[in-house]
C-alpha cells in the first residue's frame, strides 16, 4: 500500500461489513448503471470521475441495487448501457444513474460527455453525447424512484474551443441548465444550473465524498439525505459549490438505507435532521493514540491517528513529508467507521470496518487494510 493510499483514508478499502444488512433493506428491483468518464481524448482528463463512480457503485451495491459500473466510456458504450438499463428498470422499485465526468448546456438542452467527443460544432452534440432528457426517460418506469445524479457541472473545455451555429449563437452557458423532470424522477446535480462543480485534490470529489458520507446512513429518507449532502458540500467549498435537486415526490417516504428503526414513515420527522450531528459517537475502544509503520521509497514512515472520546481524530506522520497531517471528525461503532476531513485534507471522507484485538485494530476502508497498533504516546 502506498503512501497517497494511506493519506486518503488512512488504511482504506471496498467495506466488507454490512454488506448483507444494508442489502436488506432494498425494498424490491434495484438496478443502477455509474458511469465514471475521465480520459478523454479531446480535452485534458479528469482525475477522480473513475474513483468516484467505482467508491458509489460499491455503495449502491451495498444498497441492494444490481450494478453496472463504465469507467472511461464512448459514445456507443454510454448509449447501450442507458439501453440496457432502460429495460432492467420497467416495473423495478428503484433505477439510478450515475455520471462524473463532464456535462454541458448547448442551446437549452444538457449533455453528457463520453470521452471520444470531439465536439467541434454545437450541432455535433446529438451524434456525440448523451442527452440527459433521454437518461431521465430510462429511469421514469419505476414503480418507486427513479434518480439521475450527476457531477458534471465542472468547468468545461468543450464549450471554449466549440463553434456555434449561425441559427443559434448563444454564449456558453456554465455548468448544467434547470430542468423540470416528471412523475416519481429526481435528478440531482453536484452543482445547481448555471454553475461550476470542484473536482477536488483528494479521491473523491466533494460532492461524490459528501454523498459516500451519507448515501448509506439508515432511517433518511432521500430528499433530506440530498439536504445533508449539500450542506456538506457547501461546507467543504466554503460556499462555492451548491447541489441542486431537481424533481417533486408524493408525500410517500422512500429511503434508500432502511426505513427507521420503529415507526415506520411516521417516524420521518425526528429520523431526518438536515445535517449530519456534529457530536459523532466513537466506540470508546478506539479512543486512543494507534500508529503503524509504512514503508516508502526512503525506508519506513511511522503514522500517528488520534482519536479522541469526542469523535475527533488528528493525523500527521513521522517524518512529516511522508503524509500529509490533517484532522476531521470521526464515527465508530458496532464494527463500522465514518470519516470526515476538515482540516488538511478538507472534503474527504471514507467508511468501513473495524476489529479490535487488545493493543491491535485492524481497520479496513476504501482501498485496503491496515493493522494499526496502540501507541503508548
Amino acid at each position: 500500500m502506498n503512501r497517497r493510499e494511506f493519506v486518503s483514508g488512512l488504511t482504506a478499502a471496498i467495506a466488507f461489513a454490512g454488506v448483507a444488512s444494508t442489502a436488506e433493506a432494498a425494498e424490491g428491483k434495484r438496478v443502477a448503471l455509474v458511469i465514471g468518464n475521465g480520459a478523454y481524448g479531446n480535452v485534458p482528463a479528469l482525475l477522480n470521475p473513475p474513483n468516484d463512480a467505482s467508491d458509489i457503485a460499491a455503495a449502491l451495491k451495498r444498497l441492494g441495487f444490481t450494478v453496472s459500473l463504465a469507467t472511461n466510456a464512448n459514445f456507443d458504450e454510454m448509449r447501450r448501457s442507458l439501453i440496457a438499463l432502460g429495460r432492467d428498470a420497467a416495473g423495478a422499485d428503484m433505477a439510478a444513474v450515475y455520471f462524473a465526468g463532464h456535462g454541458m448546456e448547448i442551446n437549452g438542452e444538457n449533455w453528457l460527455i463520453p470521452v471520444d467527443a470531439d465536439l467541434k460544432r454545437d450541432t455535433d452534440a446529438a451524434n456525440e453525447a448523451i442527452n440527459l432528457q433521454s437518461v431521465m426517460q430510462q429511469v421514469s418506469n419505476t414503480t418507486s424512484l427513479g434518480l439521475v445524479i450527476l457531477d458534471a457541472c465542472r468547468n468545461n473545455p468543450f464549450a471554449a474551443k466549440m463553434n456555434r451555429s449561425i441559427a443559434t449563437r448563444a454564449a456558453p452557458v456554465s455548468g448544467l441548465g434547470r430542468i423540470e423532470p416528471v412523475g416519481n424522477v429526481l435528478v440531482a446535480y453536484a452543482a445547481r444550473d448555471g454553475t461550476t462543480a470542484l473536482d477536488g485534490d483528494a479521491r473523491n470529489s466533494p460532492f461524490a465524498a459528501a454523498l459516500l458520507r451519507n448515501i448509506e446512513a439508515p432511517g433518511v429518507e432521500v430528499t433530506f439525505m440530498f439536504r445533508n449532502v449539500r450542506d456538506d458540500v457547501m461546507e467543504a467549498t466554503r460556499n462555492e459549490q451548491q447541489p441542486f435537486v431537481y424533481g417533486s415526490l408524493s408525500r410517500k417516504a422512500i429511503y434508500l438505507a432502511g426505513r427507521p428503526a420503529a415507526g415506520g414513515e411516521q417516524a420521518l420527522p425526528a429520523a431526518v435532521s438536515p445535517a449530519p450531528p456534529r457530536t459523532p459517537t466513537i466506540d470508546p475502544a478506539l479512543v486512543g493514540t494507534w500508529e503503524i509503520m509504512v514503508p516508502s521509497g526512503r525506508g519506513q514512515s511511522r503514522w500517528i491517528w488520534q482519536i479522541m472520546g469526542d469523535g475527533t481524530y488528528k493525523f500527521h506522520a513521522e517524518p512529516q513529508r511522508s503524509a500529509h497531517p490533517h484532522e476531521g471528525t470521526i464515527t465508530a461503532a458496532n464494527g463500522r467507521w465514518t470519516l470526515h476531513a476538515i482540516r488538511g485534507l478538507a472534503g474527504y471522507s471514507d467508511a468501513g470496518v473495524y476489529e479490535i484485538h487488545d493493543a491491535l485494530a485492524v481497520i479496513t476502508g476504501k482501498l485496503g487494510t491496515g493493522a494499526w497498533k496502540r501507541s503508548a504516546e
